[in-house]
């Protein structure tokens, strides 16, 4: 009798635990939503039929693009696809932005199989993200890849977001995070500027080289850097800061110099010697 009445307690106990748990989950939810803007309480978030004029959820023009792309290129040349299957040596490693609107291969006018990419929100390079560690690490150190193009873009959504004093809530707001620093170490330059879309612009402009910076901490861009330098005296990878305008489709290269702008700051994050001889920029 005492057994079973001690494991209908636990039981009861168990159930009371995880309903508690449940009703705390829906609270801090219903919290964040009135956090967030929210007027009243969701009525229904199960999924509902789009209603005419709503959401397309029709992929079909995806294949027929595709089925055009083959047809296209198999006119131009029938051995197109055998070549694109068996080859596969890039000349760059494109780091850019998730951001629709500035696709690498179209804005570049390149071909498939001409960059090795790697996108994320504001074209970040951020020594704990893996997805852009382990491009770099594939792309340099196993393809040969000698020219590593960062590219940013105006309009720049991941960019508006860091500059507004909103909690966009992890993981986002970790990320954004990053570009919130870039701003702290040009404060002075941008808080002199007073135009909102101009003080954007050039924030998209400090990214890409801060980025480009990070790049140049790694350990495999220094160490394929000297490799290169002592065998052939050019340092290869290069870096290449560009930053693409949607309103105009251009991209254009900024000029920075990285010799003098790393000077300040490279026996912090130099990982090799090379017999305390000068790897240029």
């Amino acid at each position: 009798t005492n057994l079973v009445y001690y494991s209908t307690m636990k039981f009861a106990t168990a159930a009371a635990v995880t309903l508690l748990a449940l009703s705390t989950v829906d609270a801090l939810n219903v919290k964040k939503l009135f956090r967030f803007g929210k007027t009243s309480l969701p009525k229904d978030s199960s999924p509902k039929p789009a209603a005419k004029g709503g959401y397309d959820l029709d992929v079909s023009e995806l294949f027929d693009g595709n089925n055009k792309f083959i047809a296209d290129k198999l006119a131009g040349d029938p051995a197109y696809f055998d070549t694109l299957g068996t080859v596969h040596s890039p000349k760059y490693l494109y780091i850019g932005c998730v951001d629709a609107r500035a696709p690498p291969n179209m804005i570049m006018g390149t071909e498939a199989g001409t960059m090795l990419t790697v996108r994320n929100i504001a074209n970040m390079v951020v020594n704990n993200d893996l997805a852009v560690m382990s491009a770099i690490q594939f792309g340099i150190n196993v393809l040969k890849i000698p020219n590593v193009i960062l590219c940013g873009h105006y309009e720049c959504g991941g960019v508006r977001a860091s500059v507004a004093n909103v909690d966009h809530a992890p993981p986002l707001s970790i990320w954004l995070r990053n570009i919130r620093d870039v701003y702290r170490l040009h404060a002075k330059e941008l808080d002199a500027i007073k135009d909102p879309e101009e003080r954007h612009r050039r924030l998209v402009d400090l990214n890409v080289i801060e980025q480009c910076v990070n790049l140049f901490k790694t350990g495999v861009i220094q160490a394929k850097r000297i490799e290169s330098y002592k065998d052939g005296g050019v340092a290869i990878p290069q870096v290449h800061p560009v930053v693409f305008d949607p309103k105009t489709g251009e991209v254009k290269k900024l000029k920075v110099d990285f010799d003098k702008y790393m000077a300040e700051i490279n026996g912090i994050y130099d990982l090799y010697d090379l017999e305390n001889a000068k790897v240029p920029m």
